[in-house]
C-alpha cells in the first residue's frame, strides 16, 4: 500500500471519528437541555404548555408527560423517567414518600387548588339527608383534607389528635349518620351520579367541566396550606433547568393567566 493511499485512509478514519464525536456531543447536549416534567392535565399541563416558549428562549426543551393518577408521577420521578413532576402538595408528597420509601423534595410552590364538595342533586348542606353517602379521596392526605373540610363546615367532628391524615376512624361525632365512600381521586367526578355528594380535587373537577367557584357547595378558602409544588429528587434541586422552570411558572404572566382563566378556582401563591 502506497504512502499516499495510507494517508488518505487515515484521513477518512479521522474525519469519521470527528463526525461521531460531534454527533455524540450534540446528543449529549440535547439530553442535558431537555427537561421532562410529569403533570396531570388540568391545570398543571396547561400551565406547563404556557411556558414552553420561555424555556425554549433559554435553550431548554420542555417535554410534558401527562399522568391521570396520583401514584405514577412520583414513581416515575424516583425511577428517573422524568426530571420533575407538578401535581401535588407537600403533605401528599411527604406521605407518599414515607409509604414508598422515596426521597423527594419541593423546588417551589405555584398555586392552591381548593378542595370542594359537589353534587348533582343537592344545592346546599341543608339538603343532606340522614345516612347520605359522600365520596371522598382514598389517599391518606386528601382523605384527611376532605374530612377536615367537612368538619370545618359542621358536618362531622374529628379527634383533635388525628392531624392532617385523619380517616373515617377518627370521626367522633357524625350527627347525620353520613356514610363515607373512599374512592380513587380520579374517579370522584364519575361517582356523582351514585352518591349524594363528593369531595373532589380541583384538577379533576375542572376536567369534568365543574366550576369550583360556582358549582361547589362548600370549598376551601384561599388560605389553604395545600399549595401545589414542583417536585424533584434532591440532586436536581439546584439544577439550572429546574430553576428556570420555577422562575417561568412564578412569572407575572402565569399569575395573570391563572387569575383570568380559572377565576378563583385556582389561586396563585407567588
Amino acid at each position: 500500500m502506497s504512502k499516499h493511499v495510507l494517508k488518505y485512509l487515515l484521513f477518512i478514519i479521522l474525519v469519521g471519528l470527528l463526525s461521531l464525536s460531534l454527533i455524540a456531543c450534540k446528543t449529549n447536549n440535547d439530553t442535558q437541555n431537555t427537561l421532562k416534567v410529569g403533570a396531570t392535565p388540568v391545570p398543571h399541563a396547561e400551565l406547563l404548555n404556557l411556558i414552553i416558549p420561555d424555556l425554549e428562549a433559554q435553550g431548554i426543551t420542555l417535554e410534558i408527560v401527562e399522568f391521570t393518577d396520583y401514584v405514577t408521577p412520583n414513581l416515575a420521578l424516583n425511577d428517573g423517567e422524568i426530571d420533575a413532576n407538578f401535581f401535588q402538595h407537600v403533605p401528599y408528597m411527604d406521605s407518599f414518600s414515607e409509604t414508598h420509601d422515596l426521597t423527594l423534595v419541593s423546588a417551589g410552590a405555584i398555586h392552591v387548588e381548593p378542595l370542594g364538595l359537589y353534587s348533582e342533586t343537592l344545592t346546599s348542606l341543608s339538603d343532606l339527608t340522614e345516612g347520605a353517602v359522600i365520596a371522598i379521596p382514598n389517599d391518606p392526605t386528601n382523605e384527611g383534607r376532605a374530612l377536615l373540610l367537612l368538619e370545618a363546615n359542621g358536618l362531622i367532628v374529628l379527634d383533635p389528635d388525628a392531624g392532617l391524615e385523619a380517616t373515617e376512624n377518627d370521626i367522633i361525632e357524625n350527627p347525620n349518620g353520613l356514610i363515607f365512600k373512599p374512592l380513587d381521586a380520579a374517579q370522584l367526578p364519575r361517582s356523582l351520579k351514585d352518591v349524594a355528594a363528593a369531595v373532589i380535587n380541583t384538577n379533576y373537577a375542572l376536567e369534568a367541566n365543574l366550576n369550583p367557584s360556582q358549582d361547589a357547595i362548600i370549598i376551601e378558602g384561599s388560605e389553604s396550606p395545600y399549595a401545589n409544588i414542583i417536585t424533584v429528587k434532591p440532586e436536581l434541586l439546584d439544577d439550572d433547568r429546574i430553576k428556570a422552570l420555577l422562575e417561568a411558572l412564578q412569572s407575572d404572566a402565569v399569575k395573570t393567566y391563572i387569575q383570568e382563566t380559572y377565576k378563583g378556582a385556582i389561586v396563585p401563591v407567588f
